[in-house]
């Protein structure tokens, strides 16, 4: 818990916000919760599929996303790579929310 309040807090270095939690992390919860959505789409169980496949996801696409957005404010590097990793964080974020 302690590691994703200070994601949440942008205390993360921008590298590991990015490539650890929003992507790493943010893919494998994202693939666990899109299989199990549609093994209870299957099951015919569609509130069931609904509460896995967003209800778990979304908020922590949402943390990774903020997370990033305030570890990039705080990059001492190159501006462009925190820009590429605000983009990038929203983007992916987005079609994993959706799919």
């Amino acid at each position: 818990m302690a590691k994703l309040r200070s994601l949440w807090l942008g205390e993360l270095p921008l590298g590991e916000a990015f490539w650890t939690w929003a992507i790493g992390i943010g893919l494998l919860v994202n693939v666990t919760t899109s299989a199990m959505f549609l093994a209870l789409i299957t099951a015919d169980r569609p509130w069931a599929a609904l509460f896995v496949g967003y209800v778990l996801s979304v908020p922590y696409n949402v943390v990774a996303m903020v997370g990033v957005w305030r570890s990039a404010a705080r990059y001492q590097g190159p501006g462009g790579h925190a820009e590429f990793a605000r983009i990038a964080t929203v983007i992916v974020m987005v079609l994993l929310s959706m799919t």
